[in-house]
């Protein structure tokens, strides 16, 4: 039950998360996004709206709460984590990012030349970037509103595909469960990018994130050799992610 509950609050967070981010989704395109159906997105915005989180519509639901000090903190960490990443492509590289908005931020602090960024994220095209950074994207179905391209069309490129570096954002990673996401449709994307990344692969992952886990596994604790995350994780889940041979990148707020 503790376990099938924290399944169904992940969810209702993710649901409040794509509503604030597009104010104009659908229940329908919720429940394609999160891989449920629509009766199970319709009652999760019941709920949501008896919280006085959300006001339902015909069709779907807005954001009405708003908590700017909370999400202020968590954006200033995704800012911190985005630019220590940075720092991490050097001239050359080549590159992995998935549809993660932690990942495809980066790309705006990257200051190395001659830098290729191979994504399935959609929104990398027109992304801030310095103009020593080129952008591939991988070709698929675009979906939105996260504007990720998915399907067999996308996975058979990248089968074909090596880089020498992924950075690759998650919803949850814990020990127990490794790196997990809530859209099932990304998991052979973000395996395959894991897979085919020749020298490092980086998990990106903000305190919230550390601990939880989502539906869907994407790799295993033990095929995490890197986590960027920040000050505020939870140390006793750092710690064992350390035991189990994770070298751990913890950005603090004065580090840059």
């Amino acid at each position: 039950m503790k376990r099938e509950k924290a399944y169904v609050d992940g969810r209702r967070k993710k649901v409040l998360e794509l509503l604030t981010e597009n104010p104009r989704l659908r229940a329908d395109e919720l429940a394609e996004i999160l891989d449920v159906s629509v009766v199970t997105i319709r009652r999760d915005l019941r709920v949501l709206e008896e919280e006085k989180q959300v006001k339902r519509f015909y069709g779907g639901a807005k954001v009405t709460r708003a908590l700017p000090e909370a999400q202020d903190n968590i954006t200033v960490c995704r800012n911190l984590i985005a630019r220590y990443a940075a720092t991490l492509v050097e001239d050359g590289d080549t590159i992995f990012i998935n549809t993660s908005r932690n990942a495809l931020e980066l790309i705006s602090y990257v200051q190395s030349q001659n830098v290729t960024v191979i994504t399935n994220n959609g929104k990398a095209i027109n992304h801030d970037k310095a103009d020593g950074v080129s952008i591939i994207l991988t070709g698929g179905e675009l979906r939105y509103p996260k504007e990720a391209m998915v399907g067999d069309f996308e996975v058979r490129n990248l089968q074909n595909i090596f880089a020498k570096k992924a950075f690759v954002g998650c919803s949850g990673i814990s020990v127990k469960t490794g790196m997990t996401t809530e859209i099932a449709n990304e998991v052979n994307v973000n395996q395959l990018m894991i897979e085919h990344a020749t020298q490092e692969v980086y998990i990106l992952a903000d305190h919230t994130k550390i601990g939880h886990s989502s539906s869907f596994i994407s790799c295993g604790i033990d095929k995490v050799k890197h986590l960027i995350t920040d000050e505020f994780a939870p140390e006793e889940e750092l710690e064992q992610m350390r035991m189990q041979g994770v070298q751990v990148h913890q950005v603090k707020r004065n580090y840059f």
